[in-house]
């Protein structure tokens, strides 16, 4: 069972053991769980009509260390939940002057988030199934796409059989529909999760494929699909995706590839500067200087 449900379970059960006070707050939660998750413990009490200390206790009562941990269990439970409406709504009244600061900051604590909790294990186990793969794929859409597109990009200057997912003209079933056993597909989705993602990885999975997911956890839809899961935290700001965390996670098995077959890479990076030289792809320093 996985702590959302926990949490959930907790309220449900125990509300007659709790006090008024304390089960007034767990009706307030358990019935508007998507705006409580996001107040703190003194405008949660303000609501419920309890003293913010009654709230501090409330959550030792349920097991909790503190408010915050009963705080990050709920916003846990319902942040794949969210409409991009509710999304933007909880963070209407931040004070334009805090806005650059708070979200650096929420950037920085969803790296360090990540790396405290990634297991190394599965990322080795990724990238070793990445090495044998007769083919890679990579799918992310909507807001996932960008990071879809920056890892393709990237892995193709380490392997010659990437293959880009997109929506578009043609559909991703069509794209997929030479995926098979030693091939590897790689799902990419945080909340709110692509349908289309989740129904491709399906697809792909019964034709054999292997499937590897970067999501931002076990209640992902996307961590029961996949063989292998990489998570990484995309705590929001408001309604826009905090993709940091995943896109450093996409960086650091860009470079344990790379480093996996470094002559191969070298190789290949020597023939396309002179390409790029030849065709004066990026800007050269003689015409920096002019320009």
């Amino acid at each position: 069972m996985s702590d959302a449900q926990e949490l959930i379970q907790r309220l449900n059960q125990s509300g007659r053991k709790l006090s008024k006070s304390h089960r007034r707050i767990a009706e307030c939660i358990v019935t508007h769980y998507d705006k409580a998750a996001f107040m703190t413990a003194s405008k949660l009490g303000e609501y419920v009509g309890v003293s913010e200390s009654t709230v501090v206790r409330f959550a030792s009562t349920l097991g909790y260390e503190g408010y915050p941990q009963l705080q990050k269990a709920l916003q846990e439970l319902i942040r794949h939940r969210l409409t991009a409406s509710q999304r933007f709504e909880m963070t209407s009244d931040m004070d334009q002057i805090q806005v650059l600061n708070k979200v650096l900051k929420a950037d920085m604590q969803n790296i360090r988030t990540t790396i405290d909790e990634l297991d190394t294990a599965v990322f080795e186990n990724v990238v070793e199934q990445l090495l044998r793969a007769k083919n890679i794929y990579v799918l992310g859409q909507r807001a996932s796409a960008p990071l879809a597109q920056f890892m393709a990009h990237y892995l193709g200057f380490i392997f010659s059989n990437v293959g880009l997912v997109t929506s578009g003209v043609s559909d991703v079933f069509e794209q997929l529909a030479r995926i098979g056993e030693d091939d590897v597909l790689i799902g990419i989705s945080f909340p709110r999760y692509s349908s289309r993602t989740i129904e491709a990885m399906e697809f792909a999975k019964g034709r054999g494929a292997e499937l590897v997911a970067i999501t931002d956890g076990p209640l992902s839809p996307l961590h029961a699909a996949a063989n292998l899961c990489l998570t990484a935290k995309s705590d929001m700001a408001s309604f826009v995706d905090s993709l940091v965390a995943p896109l450093s996670l996409i960086n650091a098995l860009i470079v344990a590839l790379g480093q996996r077959r470094r002559q191969q890479v070298a190789t290949y990076f020597d023939e396309m500067e002179r390409i790029w030289d030849e065709y004066h792809v990026y800007l050269g320093k003689d015409r920096a200087t002019h320009e």
